[in-house]
């Protein structure tokens, strides 16, 4: 067992300080040429195995450690929470190769503590790929930004302009999030529990592979079933529809009942599934009456389709700067002037079923 460091205190401010643990020196070579390519990050530490990233955690002052899955001598799994015990602070991606099961693996770690996952690169080829290189350093730079907001004293915000919320009750809750999404889509499910009165879709910037995955997890830590939407399917109050990998989620109806709709339709937002159209459909299906709650993610997609929500007479929340990896969908609709709240992402489920009552916040 390992005693809990005293690493967990603030940093200096500077460069995101990252450990890079893979027992391919190909593949740590490629991912430290990307992250050290970048003037805001510094890679401090790189190892071949689990057990040498625990040894080196306790002097490296690190703020990320990209942490591979199958290793010799101690793989990532196990090696996960010896690092959180030695630094309950650092974050941890998982490396997961783009298989059933490492989708698995990675979405354990993740309710085991991990603060995201990253497809881990199979060649050269793929790491230099610019989707791999924008995700990789988002994710880097957002989570190291994150553990240091948590460690020190919280500065003075700018108010943002708020709206009163509709006071009738939604048909719908929708939800978008992109970057440290799985994350928060699982404090998210837990907070609204069983008795929700609406359906639920979600949009999820995720790989194909991962999905099925994601909405499996989600259905084992809260207590409503979520599976990938399926395409003509009804939508049920209480249950949980994630947008498929690679498809868009459209939502279609009348008055009586809602149906899914799938559609391969070009990306949007560089992203497929996208928020943006998940949420236009929305509004006109139940004419306004949805709420939307926007997580963590990088970007603005969502922005517009929060928009014809509220305009048409739904509510948004986001989650707020410091509780996000990255203030990206989010911060997009607060500071537009859409939200009806912007909330820590614990707060933000109480506040979903108060206004899914009819209340208004």
């Amino acid at each position: 067992m390992l005693p809990a460091s005293p690493a967990t205190a603030a940093q200096p401010a500077g460069k995101a300080r990252v450990m890079l643990c893979d027992d391919s020196t190909v593949i740590r070579g490629a991912l430290a040429r990307i992250l050290e390519a970048d003037p805001e990050i510094e890679v401090v530490a790189k190892v071949a195995n689990g057990q040498e990233a625990v040894n080196a955690i306790r002097d490296a002052h690190v703020d990320v450690v990209v942490l591979d899955i199958e290793m010799p001598v101690m793989d990532g799994m196990t090696a996960l929470p010896l690092l959180l015990r030695a630094d309950a602070g650092v974050r941890v991606i998982m490396a997961s190769t783009l298989t059933t099961r490492g989708a698995d693996i990675a979405l354990r770690a993740l309710r085991l503590g991990a603060a995201d996952y990253i497809p881990k690169p199979s060649t050269i080829g793929t790491a230099s790929d610019d989707s791999f290189r924008r995700e990789l350093l988002e994710k880097v730079k957002g989570l190291a930004r994150q553990r240091r907001r948590a460690s020190l004293p919280s500065a003075p915000k700018t108010p943002l302009a708020l709206r009163t919320a509709p006071a009738f009750p939604a048909r719908l809750l929708a939800v978008g999030s992109s970057t440290g999404g799985p994350q928060a889509l699982f404090t998210l499910v837990q907070g609204l529990g069983r008795a929700l009165s609406v359906p639920v879709v979600m949009t999820q910037h995720m790989p194909a592979t991962f999905t099925p995955i994601l909405a499996e997890h989600l259905t084992r830590i809260g207590v409503m079933p979520c599976a990938e939407a399926r395409d003509g399917e009804s939508l049920l109050a209480g249950r949980i529809y994630l947008a498929p990998g690679d498809k868009h989620l459209l939502v279609e109806g009348s008055r009586s009942a809602l149906r899914a709709r799938l559609s391969e339709d070009p990306p949007e937002n560089f992203c497929r599934p996208s928020v943006d159209p998940m949420l236009r459909s929305a509004a006109a299906a139940c004419e306004g009456r949805v709420l939307v709650a926007m997580l963590t993610g990088m970007g603005r997609d969502g922005l517009e389709g929060t928009k014809r929500v509220v305009e048409a007479g739904g509510a948004a929340v986001a989650q707020d700067e410091a509780s996000s990896v990255v203030w990206g969908m989010p911060g997009a609709i607060a500071q537009a002037g859409l939200c009806h709240a912007v909330l820590p992402l614990p707060k933000i489920a109480p506040r979903l079923l108060e206004m899914l009552k009819g209340g208004r916040a």
